[in-house]
């Protein structure tokens, strides 16, 4: 008899070892409620990837559910604080596509506008979310001029034309190393925004750790290998007639 109880107690005992070091139980077939719950949990507990398959489940259970516009943009803020920047522009994409009304597009166009804009700290590296960043800020101002938020869009778009223009100028000093004058005579004329004193705009200053590797945009300690070919110009590349190819 005290085998049969000491076999027991020892199954019962690995069942819950390994029980506890398993995965979540699979869970469905829950209200609508109980997902948005665990959405709000996961988030607040800092782990955004649970709350993104606590959304999949809310939103395949329950795809009519009054509960999921609100997730769906609590999810693409707290993305974008956590700085998930694609998946906060994803989440808003679809808040916007399928739930917001004029007033609440409004607002989402802004968060998005806003998401693209906090996902440029380093604005020399990307020149095509520039060029979007900027292109969806206009069209906003256009679409609302009325807009609480006109003003910090404007704002935003101000520096995002001084970020494409400091990089711009460090396009054209790359063209200046290569011996291209033409090219980097188109990449400086790039200024389309007369209002701006250009010359008044100081280059952003570079950490001391980033400008080591990637050069201060005027120079870079890797110069020297740069090869002087067709190769690594731009698309954008003005060729002298006489250049050979």
């Amino acid at each position: 008899m005290n085998v049969k109880i000491n076999f027991t107690l020892v199954v019962l005992a690995v069942s819950i070892f390994f029980g506890g070091c398993s995965k979540d139980v699979e869970e469905y077939n829950k209200p609508a409620i109980y997902w948005y719950g665990k959405i709000v949990k996961s988030i607040s507990d800092g782990s955004l990837e649970k709350a993104d398959s606590y959304y999949s489940s809310l939103q395949g259970e329950h795809i009519g559910s009054p509960l999921l516009p609100e997730a769906t943009m609590i999810l693409a803020i707290a993305h974008m604080q956590y700085e998930e920047y694609l998946l906060s522009e994803h989440f808003l994409d679809e808040y916007i596509k399928r739930y917001a009304n004029p007033n609440e597009k409004e607002f989402a166009e802004f968060i998005k506008i806003k998401s693209k804009y906090l996902a440029l700290p380093n604005p020399r590296r990307d020149q095509a979310l520039i060029d979007e960043a900027i292109s969806d800020a206009k069209a906003f101002k256009l679409n609302y001029p009325y807009s609480m938020y006109y003003t910090i869009v404007d704002t935003m778009l101000t520096n995002l034309y001084m970020a494409q223009t400091s990089l711009n100028e460090s396009i054209a000093d790359l063209y200046e190393r290569l011996d291209k004058p033409k090219s980097a005579s188109y990449y400086r004329a790039m200024k389309p925004q007369p209002w701006i004193n250009w010359d008044d705009v100081d280059q952003a200053n570079i950490p001391w750790y980033r400008a080591w590797f990637e050069g201060d945009g005027t120079q870079s300690w890797y110069g020297f290998i740069v090869p002087d070919t067709r190769s690594v110009v731009s698309r954008n590349s003005v060729h002298d007639e006489n250049e050979t190819k």
